[in-house]
């Protein structure tokens, strides 16, 4: 079977390329044939990757950013849409008065609707009941690299300091900013402690300001992005690993740190919850206030970071998620070979 999976225009270190990425391998070990494209500017070279490849079916991995796309292209009247749908598409992009219409159209032109949060599918069949049917909710899978990366070294922090690692884009949603004006009082209250960031610079103006910040903080260093297959030697340098976003669908960071049994704390939102298990692995906050509480005690108490350093038993293997997909895909390719009667 042909795979088209086609996912924004970023780097390969965010979330959207890690998930392509990580199905790629999975259904290519099944036997399937997987090409990712990027849905940018340019609705020809989306048109041209296809023709090229010639899909059985096409994945999108954004209903916003690349379902719309997709549609514009001229072969998307005969071949079969699933759209896997993101944080910002159900948080934010549905209730958006300009994103809302067009995420709502390629839904109902999708054949398939992959969550992969059940919190999301829960909420998708209530408020969409229209949408219930072609509804399936297919968990990540893990797949961790094993390459090496000294953080500790490379950013000249001792081994005594406790260091808070944020691995998220430098974007509004991630929140990078607000966590690195939040972090002033645990700096203060904890003095030989640090918070690094990394991850691709995905805003421009945003990204600015950050920097700045970072630069007019001592206790603060940006680590720019880390290859994929070295985060998980870079997160069992932390002491501690944050996620500050605004909305997530779900977590990949934190769902590899409490497999890597790294202590979390993050944001209590449900594609943050849903990647760890709270009290057992990490904490979670509400507000800034509860944020700088928590942290104040993490780094000041090593028997409760050990005790939150409780790996995750069981996390979903390549295969398993690869044989649901396989599942989903060949479904609507058997359905669009003998038509609507099947």
């Amino acid at each position: 079977m042909r795979i088209l999976t086609v996912t924004p225009a970023q780097p390969r270190t965010t979330g959207n390329w890690v998930s392509a990425l990580r199905q790629q391998k999975g259904l290519e070990a099944l036997g399937h044939h997987v090409h990712i494209a990027e849905a940018g500017e340019s609705i020809q070279d989306l048109e041209n990757e296809t023709e090229d490849f010639v899909p059985d079916v096409v994945n999108v991995l954004h209903a916003y950013r690349c379902g719309r796309q997709w549609l514009a292209c001229r072969q998307s009247d005969r071949i079969p849409l699933v759209v896997t749908l993101t944080g910002t598409d159900v948080n934010h992009g549905l209730a958006n008065p300009e994103q809302g219409p067009t995420i709502l159209t390629v839904l109902e032109r999708a054949e398939a609707i992959i969550t992969i949060n059940a919190l999301t599918t829960t909420e998708l069949q209530r408020d969409y009941p229209g949408l219930a049917s072609r509804l399936h909710h297919v968990p990540p899978a893990l797949d961790c690299g094993h390459a090496p990366h000294a953080l500790r070294h490379g950013l000249g922090i001792q081994r005594e300091c406790v260091l808070f690692l944020h691995p998220a884009g430098i974007r509004p949603v991630k929140a990078n900013l607000e966590l690195l004006e939040m972090f002033e009082p645990v700096a203060a209250a904890h003095s030989p402690c640090r918070l690094v960031f990394c991850g691709p610079i995905l805003d421009i103006d945003y990204g600015h300001r950050f920097l700045q910040g970072v630069k007019s903080r001592p206790w603060a260093r940006y680590a720019g992005e880390i290859p994929v297959i070295a985060m998980p030697a870079a997160m069992q340098e932390a002491d501690v690993v944050l996620n500050n976003s605004v909305s997530e669908g779900f977590s990949n960071a934190l769902h590899e740190a409490a497999w890597l049994g790294t202590p979390v704390l993050a944001r209590n939102i449900p594609g943050n919850m849903v990647a760890f298990e709270s009290g057992r692995q990490g904490l979670l906050y509400d507000t800034p206030h509860s944020f700088v509480q928590q942290a104040i005690t993490l780094a000041r108490d090593p028997e409760l970071r050990r005790r939150l350093s409780q790996p995750k038993r069981r996390v979903r293997s390549l295969m398993e998620e690869a044989l649901q997909l396989e599942k989903i895909f060949l479904a609507l390719s058997m359905h669009c070979a003998v038509g609507p009667g099947f």
